[in-house]
């Protein structure tokens, strides 16, 4: 494990910072402020700016027009958007990118992933299944006609992020014989119907219906492990947009702090208070250290280098980091209302919308309990040497 980031890396966190400092809080849509959803389309602009910083094709193949990175990348990048409540979907289609890229062929490659590092194609993948609580991949099933015949898609995907926004949504799916496959099915193919949903941060969502939807097979990735490997990249991603959004509330509570006096002190100065931020301070150190502990293993995993002795599988790693992201942004979330007072429910001041944010991300792609419930499993599997 090596810490250490590339000049590309922090190259790549740079021009971020740079583009998304064009994006301050106080710009987000307010879900206290906006009945239904707060916006109908993501931020156009702001995914304009990040395709000509070439943050949409970090990490595809340069034969793509991509920069060639790994997932440390994405989520240094991630945590700068998390920072600012981005409303892009950044994680979503690089992953889907990137998974088109590792598991697709030439002729889908050269169709779809120019085009997304342009930012001219949106991708989005549907994560959730059909309640939120059953396995994502359960919700559809697939058959095929013949050998090597078309598929044929059938179910409901709900909660599917910037589905009404993006142009191709990749899909698990199940063949009832114990097979994951991902489809990139198109938002306005025939059979397709997006019934509109509302996240807690005010997002609109959709439930994505797929009936009788026919897929030529070159549109569907049929390798073993693809899901797996794209669901571990999304629950990494998600963590860093936890850290970025835990990082500028703790600095948004101590800039509050340091201002607002009691008794003729500032808050800042008294122990109760400073010993809350601390410990919300160790929060975000353990939520980084195990991001990027995550982002590492699957930077690697698979690169030819031999595992560990004992170790577990690189979901291990991602249910650690999920777990602390979940818990640790809940609990710098409520400290920062704690210590702002009423203040910090005030629809004019940015607090209110990263506490929505926060409990968004930390029920997506899973709750603490059910990756701590995962990380059981695994441990009981590879039981550590």
């Amino acid at each position: 494990m090596d810490f250490t980031f590339t000049e590309e890396q922090q190259a790549a966190a740079e021009a971020a910072k740079a583009v998304f400092s064009s994006a301050p809080p106080d710009g987000v849509p307010s879900p206290a402020l906006t009945p239904g959803a707060v916006a109908d389309d993501l931020d156009r602009r702001l995914w304009g700016k990040a395709a000509d910083a070439d943050l949409l094709g970090l990490l595809l193949d340069p034969r793509y027009g991509g920069a060639g990175l790994d997932s440390i990348a994405l989520c240094l990048v991630l945590r700068e958007a998390g920072r600012v409540l981005a409303r892009v979907p950044l994680l979503e289609s690089t992953a889907a990118a990137l998974a088109v890229q590792r598991y697709g062929g030439e002729e889908l490659c050269a169709a779809v992933l120019p085009a997304v590092g342009r930012g001219e194609l949106v991708l989005t993948v549907a994560p959730h299944g059909r309640t939120g609580h059953d396995a994502a991949e359960l919700a559809v099933q697939a058959r095929q006609d013949g050998d090597g015949g078309a598929w044929v898609l059938e179910g409901t995907q709900t909660a599917v992020p910037w589905a009404h926004s993006a142009d191709r949504v990749l899909v698990p799916a199940h063949t009832g014989a114990g097979r994951t496959l991902l489809a990139l099915v198109p938002r306005d193919h025939p059979g397709v119907t997006l019934a509109p949903q509302i996240s807690t941060s005010g997002e609109r969502l959709a439930e994505i219906r797929l009936d009788a939807v026919r897929l030529d097979s070159s549109a569907v990735l049929t390798t073993d492990g693809a899901w797996e490997w794209l669901r571990d990249l999304l629950t990494c991603g998600t963590c860093a947009l936890a850290l970025g959004l835990g990082e500028a509330v703790l600095a948004l509570t101590s800039s509050y702090t340091s201002k607002r006096e009691q008794f003729g002190f500032p808050l800042a100065t008294f122990q109760a208070v400073a010993v809350q931020a601390a410990d919300r301070y160790i929060d975000l150190r353990a939520m980084e250290a195990t991001l990027w502990q995550a982002a590492w293993r699957l930077a690697t995993d698979g690169a030819g280098a031999p595992a560990a002795p004992g170790a577990l599988p690189v979901a291990g790693d991602i249910a650690v980091a999920k777990i602390w992201a979940a818990e640790g942004v809940r609990r710098v979330v409520q400290t920062a209302q704690h210590l702002h007072g009423g203040f910090g429910a005030a629809t004019d001041y940015p607090l209110h919308r990263y506490h929505a944010w926060a409990k968004q991300l930390e029920l997506s792609l899973g709750p603490a309990a059910a990756h701590e419930e995962a990380l059981g499993d695994l441990l009981a599997a590879h039981p550590l040497g």
